[in-house]
């Protein structure tokens, strides 16, 4: 994809939708960390139905802890790896409420020190939560990036890289979201729906698909 064709691109995506935002439900910091953390392997729904028991109860790091294990296994036990996830989100608010006051870190490295955070889950906080430009690759950008020749790499931080050095500065903030629902509802992984893809003409993938 040429420099054009990108400018052609992210423009045509911010046409459609100029303020996207994440489709995981939160309104604070701490339940945006918390739902990143809880969906590695799950679907945005599945993880707000269960956020939709949990945050009325428990919506701090103290509030968490004071669950105990068991408990918050109680709330979110519909999502997958459920018990893992339990035991990373305990460790990680211990973490918040003893070195960090009960708050959610602002930079990257103390982000990816609490358990379960790995660079996409603090890439993601770093850009929802704080406007940061930074670009959480999941699977959908993964996808995106090589097939439409936006930022082909073989791993995911070699397309994190690609992507923010290719994007326009002034669409790497809302990038990310554009990425993800494009791959999530139009450019999907077993067959992309060109036919209904604003942006096919951009796109280096072939052949295209029909209806």
């Amino acid at each position: 994809m040429k420099p054009a064709q990108i400018e052609t691109f992210f423009a045509t995506l911010q046409a459609a939708n100029p303020q996207p935002v994440t489709e995981l439900e939160y309104t604070s910091v701490f339940e945006l960390l918390a739902a990143v953390l809880l969906s590695a392997q799950a679907t945005d729904v599945g993880v707000n139905k269960a956020t939709h028991r949990l945050f009325p109860v428990a919506h701090t790091p103290q509030q968490i802890l004071n669950l105990g294990l068991e408990g918050l296994e109680s709330y979110i036990k519909t999502i997958g790896l459920y018990r893992s996830k339990a035991k990373h989100l305990m460790e990680t608010c211990r973490i918040l409420v003893d070195r960090h006051g009960g708050q959610v870190p602002r930079t990257r490295e103390a982000l990816e020190a609490l358990p379960g955070v790995g660079r996409k889950t603090a890439n993601v906080v770093l850009n929802v939560a704080f406007g940061e430009p930074t670009m959480a690759v999941d699977t959908h950008i993964f996808r995106v990036g090589n097939r439409t020749g936006l930022a082909p790499g073989k791993t995911p931080l070699a397309v994190e890289q690609q992507l923010l050095r290719r994007i326009p500065p002034r669409y790497l903030v809302d990038a990310h979201h554009w990425l993800i629902l494009h791959g999530r509802y139009v450019c999907q992984a077993r067959k992309p729906l060109c036919h209904q893809c604003a942006v096919s003409a951009c796109c280096d993938f072939r052949p295209k698909t029909t209806a």
